[in-house]
């Protein structure tokens, strides 16, 4: 075809591609219904599955939740579910007007680390104190809370703290946007290297990938480093950054800023003199140079080589040196396999050494780091890790390279796919053990805000794979379609005015000054450099026509770009479970709550008395309401030997706690009517078993004593 025709060709190629506009835009409309449908579903259910952050569940306190006291304890404990970090006002308690009445800074109590205290001054009123208590959780969450107890007796308290205690928003919501951006960068990172390096697909996009995942990566953390201080309820600056570094979350931010250093020579190495090394026709051209200097008859060999190359076979540059291109050539070709593989072997080493230590900064700074069994606990986190990385990220980076860069050899797509089989098939396994570590129990599942946004990931994890099933279906027809290894450097070929369009239009313009000089163009050097400009638009058009018309590569695409956007709200949940109190430290802290502030209902005894008289038989029946530490109610009702009620002249208790060395507490009852006593504002300050102790006169001579076990929890 003449210059002039390929000119109209290129010219027309617009009114061509409209044809086809309508039915783009018809699958774009559906994926962003597809979008908004993913997006509408997130909305509706992961608000509503976000709770506080509280991951370390308060178990106990000493004094007890709400309770009364009779005397004025020096300290005040805490207990937790798990290791907690400490500050020195960790713990603040509050007398009735507001005042600070601790004595020194908190401390475990000997050295358990999943305890608190702090000391109280002498001589502290009667009246309602306030506990106030801020810390940070095993797995670098911080939580908060409030309660109350009361020394001699209840009173009016200033003091107003909310239940939940308070955090710093704003910190907290850039905290959390800070921990999305970061897992999106070491996804992408660790995604596209190894598609890079394990696939071949070491393209501009995928390099553009690899690098935006780094810097994503290295700023979400530099930002996480200097957010940590506020987010834990501390002042912003140099001095918070300074007490973030010597906590296990800071050192975990601190070292991965370390490992990034090392990630970034790895991906210059990467795409750079690896992938100059193994770039499609560089085995090619090196056995050519080498032939030159070996002898006649290697131009074939390296003909044969640049063939093989293009098509992904590494070692065949190698195969026919010694017979076609002579010792040289043979020499060369041997050079080059060794260091190819050297730093094959190199790469793979060091970028798996950094991709692990980059995972292990999450697996032991959250949620696998405390709990039971933290040993395999924390490696699984980051097998776990790994796999949605390799996953994730070799996805985008396929997906994008299927849109915006030059036709994808088939053999890539094929290596892809079946390193997505195995990176799933980790998941899957490694998934069941966090979700059993994570849950504890079933009811956990429907019960907590961590099994409900489990079964929404589980869902997303259904629907991918259905989508990644349909992916690896279309790979399958592009490898039964012809594009087998031998055909694939027609297609390599034809896709390289894709990437070299600008640089093939300046080549050519020195050639085809002096061919066109006898052809029409009478030598001038605009015109052949003009001409050679449309010579590269008209192929780079066409194998982008051809790339695009391939139903069987339109597929793929298509299924590769839905499996993309569940993808991304998949990484969504999971990153809201990684911020999710676990189901099982849930339970456990209802469980707590519960045993502390509900009470169990009236606790009713009946004893027997006999004082001795005529008619002086009989049972008391004695109700405590509700039956718990704090304020009760007493109702006494006495019957004779004849189940009658029996009015007699006085009663008199009062409740001993022996293992406590509390009381005895004397309670002076007062009769409601014939046979009823009762009694108001009896404080029972503590859970255990009392000693209750029962007098009953029926005559002024008459009188018997009895005791009774009851059970205040």
């Amino acid at each position: 075809m003449t210059p002039t025709g390929q000119l109209h060709r290129a010219r027309r190629a617009p009114i061509r591609r409209r044809s086809t506009h309508a039915g783009r835009a018809q699958r774009r409309r559906a994926l962003g219904a597809l979008c908004a449908a993913v997006a509408a579903v997130l909305c509706v259910l992961v608000p509503g599955a976000t709770p506080a952050a509280a991951h370390a569940a308060l178990t106990g306190t000493d004094p007890a939740e709400g309770s009364v006291v009779q005397e004025a304890p020096q300290a005040v404990s805490l207990t937790f579910s798990e290791a907690v970090q400490l500050s020195d006002d960790a713990i603040r308690v509050l007398d009735p007007d507001g005042n600070d009445v601790t004595k020194g800074g908190a401390a475990h109590v000997d050295g358990n680390s999943k305890t608190a205290t702090t000391a109280l001054r002498p001589g502290l009123p009667d009246g309602t104190f306030t506990v106030v208590w801020k810390t940070v959780s095993a797995d670098s969450h911080p939580i908060s809370g409030a309660f109350t107890f009361s020394v001699g007796k209840p009173s009016k308290t200033t003091v107003a703290v909310s239940e939940a205690g308070e955090d710093n928003g704003s910190a907290k919501a850039l905290y959390d946007t800070g921990r999305y951006v970061a897992y999106a960068g070491f996804v992408l990172l660790v995604g596209g290297a190894v598609f890079a390096g394990v696939c071949g697909g070491r393209g501009r996009v995928v390099r553009r990938v690899a690098s935006a995942g780094w810097a994503l990566l290295f700023a979400a953390t530099v930002a996480l480093l200097l957010l940590r201080g506020p987010y834990t309820g501390a002042d912003f600056g140099l001095d918070s950054v300074r007490d973030v570094l010597e906590t296990r979350p800071g050192t975990a931010l601190l070292s991965r800023l370390l490992l990034l250093g090392a990630a970034a020579v790895v991906l210059a190495v990467l795409f750079g003199v690896y992938g100059r090394e193994n770039a499609p026709g560089a085995k090619g051209a090196r056995a050519k140079a080498a032939a030159r200097v070996g002898g006649a008859g290697a131009d074939e060999s390296a003909e044969a080589d640049t063939d093989r190359a293009a098509g992904g076979d590494a070692g065949s540059a190698a195969a026919d040196g010694p017979d076609a291109a002579g010792p040289v050539a043979a020499d060369r070709a041997d050079d080059d396999a060794a260091r190819s593989r050297d730093l094959a072997i190199g790469l793979g080493l060091g970028g798996g050494v950094v991709a692990v230590g980059l995972a292990a900064t999450w697996g032991m700074a959250e949620h696998a780091s405390t709990g039971i069994q933290p040993w395999l606990a924390v490696p699984m986190s980051m097998v776990h890790l790994l796999a949605v990385a390799v996953w994730l990220g070799g996805l985008t980076s396929l997906m994008l390279s299927l849109r915006l860069g030059p036709r994808v050899p088939s053999y890539v797509i094929r290596r892809f796919s079946r390193l997505a089989l195995t990176s799933v098939t980790v998941l899957a396994v490694t998934g069941l053990y966090q979700a059993w570590r994570g849950l504890g129990t079933w009811g956990a599942l429907t019960d907590t805000a961590y099994g409900q946004l489990l079964l929404v990931k589980l869902g997303l994890v259904a629907v991918l794979i259905t989508a990644g099933w349909t992916s690896r279906r279309w790979t399958q027809r592009l490898a039964g379609s012809g594009l087998s290894a031998g055909a694939e450097p027609a297609g390599a070929t034809a896709e390289a005015p894709l990437v070299h369009a600008a640089a093939t239009a300046e080549a050519d313009a020195g050639a085809a000054s002096g061919s066109e000089s006898g052809s029409g163009s009478d030598g001038d050097p605009d015109r052949a450099a003009q001409l050679a400009r449309q010579r590269a638009a008209v192929d780079a058009n066409r194998a982008r026509k051809e790339r695009d018309s391939d139903p069987v590569r339109r597929g793929l695409r298509q299924s590769v770009l839905v499996e993309t956007v569940l993808a991304v709200v998949l990484l969504s949940v999971v990153t809201l479970l990684t911020g999710t109190q676990p189901g099982r430290a849930e339970t456990e802290q209802a469980a707590a709550e519960s045993a502390q502030r509900q009470p169990a209902g009236p606790v009713k005894v009946k004893i027997p008395y006999d004082t001795g008289g005529q008619g002086g038989a009989g049972t008391a029946e004695i109700t405590v309401d509700p039956g718990r530490t704090g304020d009760n109610q007493l109702h006494i009702y006495l019957t004779d030997a004849n189940n009658q009620l029996l009015n007699v002249p006085e009663v008199r208790l009062s409740f001993t706690l022996e293992e406590k060395d509390v009381g005895p507490l004397a309670v002076t009852p007062t009769p409601v009517e014939n046979g009823h006593w009762a009694a108001t504002g009896v404080q029972l300050p503590m859970a255990g078993e009392w000693t209750l102790r029962l007098t009953v006169r029926t005559s002024p001579i008459d009188q018997a004593t009895e005791e009774k076990k009851l059970t205040i929890p």
